[in-house]
This record gives C-alpha cells, structure tokens and sequence, in this order.
C-alpha cells in the first residue's frame, strides 16, 4: 500500500515500525458543540483507513484524543453558567452518537486533556530542560528558533510564519513565532498546578504528550484534517522532536476540505451545518457515503445536489444487496462456476488496487457498482446457482464492510404484520386482476410509511 506523506509531498509505500503493526494518531474534536459536516470527514476517512488496514491483515492501534480543556469550551460554559467539565463531558456524548450513527469505530484509546496533565506537565518540563522552552510571567513558550527544521511539514517560508505571527505580538515572547505550551492561569478558569504556578496547557502540546504515552516517540501514521497543518501539526512535530530526539511520525494524512456550495464553510456566511442537522434529514449512513465516495485528499463540495446523489446511490446498494436476498430463496442448488468465480476474484482485486493506491474510495466504490451490476445480472438469471449468489453477497458484505457502509441492513424493522396482510390482499387483488383494488391498497401501505416493489424475484417492502 502507498499512502501520500504530506511531510514529504509524494507517495511512499507504508513500512510500518513493527511489520503486521500499524499505529494510529488521529486529532480528535475539541468538545464545546455539536460536530459539523467538516468534523465528520476526518471521522470517517481514517475510520475506513483503519478498517482498510485491518482488512490487509494488520494490527492496528488507533488512538484520538478529546480535548476537553480549550478556551471555547470555557467560554461556552461560562455562557451557560455551568462547570468546563460539564460541557466537555455533554459534548464527547453528542460526538459519540454522531460517530456512531456514522458508523465510526471507536478508537482503542480516547485520551482526554484532563486526564493526562502529568504526562504533559512532565514533557513541558523536558523542553524548558532542554533549553527548547521558557517560563515568562507564568507562561511557557516554545522557542521556534531553536528547532532548525520548524516549518518542515508546512513548507512554509520562516520569514512568512514570522509575517503573519506579527499580528498578534506577545510583548512576553522572545519570537513571534513561539507558541505556548503552557498557559498561566486567568481568573474564573480551571487549573492545575505545576512548577510555573497554577495554569493549563497550550493546544499543540497535548497531543505530543498523549501520543507519546500511548504509543510512543514515532508514529506509524499521524493523520487529522488540512486546516490542522499550520499550526497545530507544525507545532506538534517542533515540540515532540526537540523533547524526544525522535522522529514524531513517519506519515503524516491529511483530508481535504468540504466547500459548502462552493463556498467555505462559514457561520458568518450562514453556511455551516451541523452532522446531526444533516443527519436528521437525509439519515447518517447518507452522510457516510458523502464522506467516502470522494478520495480523502480530495475537496469535497457539500451541497442539495450530492446529497441526493449518495442517497439514491445507496438505495441502489441497498436494491442489490436486497435483490440477492430474494433471489437466493428461488435459486436452484449447484456449484458457482469458474467464469462467475474469475468474476467476483477480478472485483475484489480491483477494489484492492484502488485502495492500496493511497486509499482511494472513489475507485474503490466504482469496483464496487461494477460489481452491482454483476451481481444484477447474475439474479436476474434464474439458472444461476445459489452458492453463486452467496458467493456475491459475501462479496458484497466485505468490501462495502470495509467503507463502513450497508450497516443500516441489519437494523431494519421487522415489517409489521398489518403492512404484511395488506401486502398479501394487494397480491390478490393483482392476481384477479383488480387493479384499482391493487393500487389504493399500495397507497395504504405509503401512507403507513412503506414502500412495495414489484421485483423479477418477488415483491419488497421496505420502510420508506
């Protein structure tokens, strides 16, 4: 597999540190409301790079963070009136209900900020050590200038960086460009003690902390969305390298941008969305698919248009999958035969290459719809074998399980018997031929929230 290294600008093949093993770092949420469509893709993508890398055959540690100590989270609970605590704790249950409605993995570790204050007071304490941090009026910065290689994953010119830190001059700097990794404690806010008094971390050195706890000096992968690049990611590398001597992460993935209506998302524009809005809309699984039928470095153009687009092309896998199911009851007994099988062995292999080159979803759900219309056929073919069909069905299960999609089957309603019994009167109606009969018992059954198909193998009802 290759994956594009943002810290090197190309694709390199992944060489994990301990072969079979691959070790994860996502940036998690920062808990003060409910996540946005932006926040959702990152979510998604490396949840299917990790279902991908499990699927090839390796181990895989995942690790996201929660940051639950931030500035808007202080804001948000003074404005409300309640504890910091209490806002983090409410928002990491809201992301938690749209991660899993998105059908997200949880990770194997969620660290949280308020629970790793030793670890991070502890690295803090290695770089003023080290000569790489400074205490001024209760603050502790990071001196940029001292990490020769600051601006490495960025590729940013030192002379912009200075440019644009200039703006908010801190008179307690030594640089523009040095950035806190500890913050002295301001009134009404939470803290906790340390050696430079009473505060709370900076943003960026949480992260270096928590990854190095739980997984170690280097990362196989370390991934989280574009926006987090400058500084965020920039800074992680400064402050983790100079504490460590280690390299922070061999690979660095990046997802691109959703544009709402061309557009940046913006609440002053009036264009942002929430997960949870769209979701209650158009179904979370609708949104998955959003997220995954582009590439992951890919921009992503949120809009009406698109998300009927991945709705009806849901429907078309939901249409399928649910066609084989009838036909495999009708089929007769038998053993799939070699060009069937060349088949289903060519989709998978095609599915594979998509997804070992940098993992491209968008390929790897073209595979996936050619499949669909292999499997089409083959159901329409009354001669074709059941073990054929199970064959594609399983088939089927495993590549959309590897996206993360079609898991809205097995949480279907069981059809209740009074659409069944009505279903049944219309099935008689049309035998004799009472068409009128047939068509006010189908609006019926639409108007109780169910839709009737007529299919080559038999009639569906499905919940609309």
């Amino acid at each position: 597999m290759v994956i594009y290294n943002t810290l090197t600008r190309k694709k390199e093949e992944l060489e994990p540190i301990t072969p079979g093993m691959v070790n994860i770092y996502a940036c998690g949420p920062t808990v003060y409301n409910y996540i946005h469509i932006g926040n959702a893709r990152p979510i998604c993508s490396f949840d299917v790079l990790r279902r991908y890398l499990s699927y090839r055959g390796y181990k895989v540690k995942y690790v996201q963070n929660f940051t639950d100590v931030d500035d808007k989270i202080i804001k948000k609970a003074n404005e409300e009136g309640v504890s910091a605590s209490e806002i983090s704790e409410k928002y990491i249950a809201e992301y938690k209900t749209d991660a899993h409605g998105l059908n997200v993995m949880d990770a194997d570790i969620h660290p949280k900020v308020t629970e790793s204050m030793d670890i991070i007071i502890d690295i803090v304490k290695t770089l003023v050590e080290k000569g790489y941090a400074y205490e001024s009026n209760g603050d502790v910065y990071f001196r940029t200038a001292k990490f020769e290689e600051y601006g490495k994953l960025s590729k940013m010119p030192i002379d912009d960086l200075k440019a644009g830190a200039r703006i908010n001059v801190n008179e307690h700097k030594e640089d523009a460009l040095d950035f806190a990794v500890w913050k002295a404690a301001k009134e009404g806010e939470p803290y906790w003690e340390s050696p430079w008094g009473k505060g709370r971390p900076g943003w960026h050195i949480e992260c270096s902390a928590m990854s190095r706890y739980h997984i170690g000096n280097t990362i196989d992968i370390h991934c989280g969305g574009q926006d987090l690049i400058f500084p965020h990611h920039e800074n992680e590398i400064a402050q983790s390298e100079a504490a460590t001597g280690c390299v922070l992460a061999n690979y660095w993935m990046h997802n691109g941008y959703i544009n709402v209506d061309n557009q940046k998302m913006s609440k002053s524009l009036g264009n942002f969305f929430t997960t949870r809005e769209v979701a209650q809309k158009y179904g979370y699984e609708v949104v998955r698919y959003m997220m995954v039928q582009a590439h992951y470095r890919s921009p992503i153009n949120y809009c009406v248009e698109l998300l009927d687009s991945c709705k009806a092309s849901l429907e078309r896998l939901y249409n399928c999958r649910n066609t084989l199911d009838a036909a495999v009851k009708n089929a007769p007994d038998g053993e799939i035969s070699p060009d069937t099988a060349d088949i289903f062995a060519k989709r998978k292999e095609q599915f594979i290459t998509a997804m070992d080159d940098d993992l491209n979803t968008a390929d790897g759900i073209t595979a996936i719809f050619e499949l669909v219309r292999d499997l089409n056929t083959l159901s329409a073919d009354k001669t074709v074998c059941a073990a054929a069909l199970k064959a594609g069905a399983a088939l089927f299960d495993e590549l959309t399980g590897v996206l993360g999609l079609m898991y809205n089957r097995n949480k279907e309603e069981e059809i209740p018997q009074e659409i069944l019994d009505l279903a049944a009167q219309r099935k008689e109606a049309r035998k004799n031929k009472d068409f009128a009969l047939a068509d006010e018992l189908r609006n019926k059954i639409s108007d109780m929230g169910y839709i009737i198909e007529e299919t080559r193998q038999g009639t569906n009802i499905k919940k609309k």
